[in-house]
């Protein structure tokens, strides 16, 4: 009787160690990990994205003791062949994980299709997945950030008057939804006319050529929004040269430096900003969660926020 007592102690303390141990059937553990960063191309924003993975590279150690390793490559121009390369330069090398922001979801699909062939833990990074691909991606909602900068915009213009767009990268597909969902609260206001919409493909210098001619060629313009990191900057700079300051209005995007000081300068009005150091962290730690063998979310909301000279600081 004593016995039988004693066994049925032992299986009642052994009963949750049992259970814990199934909760975490089907992950690994390793000592080292290397996570492959591939933005859309060389610019502050993405260094900010590297910071972010950077940052959960060091956290991860610090609580399971691995070593992760950040490799970050940018095509040198905004191309989805330069990017193509680069991403199956990585596959070769067969990664432990693998995080991208598109240039092209269609251009770009062959080499997620190999990832995903090879059993690459994948997450897109500021973009959405191709369609049909189911794909982890971690960025904000890129339609409401737009619609912010617009309305913004609308009722800095009191509902009337000629506006531009700066599209970024045509094919990028948080470019084209900001400059679509942009299009949609300018036609919800009849006063507003969008008389001209540039391409900067995600250059400043580019921005600030593609502004200064169409603000000369529509001398009534009253207002700029952007698609972009890069088109507020050089809007910025292009309003500046053309003595416009305080005549042309702009609601810019994101949150780079100099998008902050145009704010406190009084060159923007405001920026609708994403947050990429947030979306770096993130897509390191969905990676780290695919490696082990963890479950990750569809979608991670970064969130937005709304800039102005009140909140930008000195």
């Amino acid at each position: 009787m004593k016995r039988l007592a004693m066994l049925l102690a032992c299986a009642a303390f052994a009963l949750p160690i049992a259970v814990k141990a199934e909760d975490a059937a089907g992950t690994t553990k390793k000592d080292t990990y290397r996570f492959v960063i591939v933005p859309k191309v060389v610019h502050p924003w993405f260094d900010k994205v590297n910071n972010g993975a950077k940052a959960a590279a060091a956290a991860l150690k610090a609580q399971t003791g691995a070593n992760i390793e950040i490799t970050y490559s940018a095509p040198q121009a905004a191309d989805v062949v330069q990017q193509n390369q680069i991403l199956d330069s990585a596959l070769a090398t067969r990664p432990d994980g693998l995080a991208v922001d598109l240039l092209d979801p269609s251009g770009n699909r062959a080499s997620l299709e190999e990832a995903q062939g090879q059993k690459i833990p994948l997450v897109l990074f500021d973009s959405v997945p191709p369609e049909g691909m189911n794909i982890t991606y971690i960025g904000s909602d890129f339609c409401e950030q737009a619609k912010i900068a617009a309305r913004r915009l609308v009722k800095l213009l009191d509902g009337k008057g000629e506006v531009a767009i700066m599209m970024g990268v045509p094919t990028a597909p948080n470019h084209s939804i900001r400059a679509e969902c942009h299009r949609k609260v300018f036609a919800e206001n009849p006063g507003i006319k969008v008389v001209a919409e540039g391409i900067d493909n995600d250059s400043i210098q580019t921005a600030q050529q593609q502004a200064a001619a169409i603000m000369q060629a529509h001398p009534d313009l009253k207002g700029w929004v952007a698609s972009d990191a890069s088109g507020p900057t050089g809007i910025g700079q292009a309003i500046i040269e053309a003595g416009k300051q305080g005549k042309v209005a702009l609601v810019g995007l994101d949150n780079m430096p100099e998008m902050l000081d145009m704010i406190r300068n009084g060159v923007a009005d405001s920026s609708s900003a994403s947050q990429p150091e947030m979306q770096g962290y993130w897509s390191v730690m969905m990676l780290w969660a695919q490696a082990t063998g963890a479950p990750v979310p569809n979608y991670i909301d970064t969130g937005n926020a709304f800039l102005t000279k009140e909140n930008v600081g000195n």
